[in-house]
């Protein structure tokens, strides 16, 4: 079959956090399991307790940021509630302590968490590229304020490694589908879970 690691992925979930950013890649990995149930995905919040995601939806998650779980891959997703992460140093530093073998990725403004902890200086990231009415600025040029080394790049995806950024609400999708492709799921698998979507 060609894939070595089986896929643990752990999505953040916040009060304010955009509910397509984090369902996508979800919902990918929930059809990939009727492929294969080895696959594991699970969302994580700061104390584990609900949260309140965006349009007021209720979202219990499975573990808190102290429970520490295995991940090959961890989500930031984007959303109003951003803004409040981007200083919550439980997050930081849980972020920073993760074991180098964890991807780093984020959707949409998700992105800017690893921006202020100077993860993306000197690299290509991307983050959402349209802005709200109210907002003077886009998430990508507020990404620069954030991270003011970061190469902006205007790809859906950008993987540089272990950091995969990808742009927009719904790029959470292509996120989920080329996570399974870096977890060494063969073209086939992949297309078979995006026909069944």
């Amino acid at each position: 079959m060609g894939h070595q690691i089986k896929p643990r992925i752990g999505i953040y979930v916040f009060n304010g956090a955009e509910v397509v950013d984090w369902a996508a890649p979800f919902g990918v990995m929930a059809v990939a399991r009727r492929l294969d149930p080895e696959i594991d995905v699970f969302l994580i919040s700061d104390s584990g307790t609900p949260v309140v995601a965006t349009g007021n939806m209720l979202v219990t998650p499975r573990y808190s940021l102290d429970h520490q779980p295995t991940m090959t891959a961890f989500i930031v997703p984007g959303g109003i509630g951003t803004r409040t992460e981007i200083h919550n140093h439980r997050l930081l530093r849980f972020v920073r302590e993760l074991p180098e073998t964890t991807l780093l990725c984020s959707v949409c403004t998700g992105s800017w968490v690893y921006g202020v902890i100077g993860l993306l200086d000197g690299l290509p990231a991307t983050s959402r590229k349209e802005a709200d009415p109210s907002e003077p600025m886009t998430p990508l040029e507020r990404l620069k304020v954030y991270a003011p080394k970061v190469e902006i790049n205007r790809a859906r995806v950008v993987d540089v490694g272990r950091i995969i950024t990808a742009g927009g609400i719904s790029s959470g999708m292509e996120l989920g589908l080329y996570l399974l492709e870096r977890h060494g799921y063969e073209e086939k698998f992949v297309n078979e879970v995006a026909r069944i979507m």
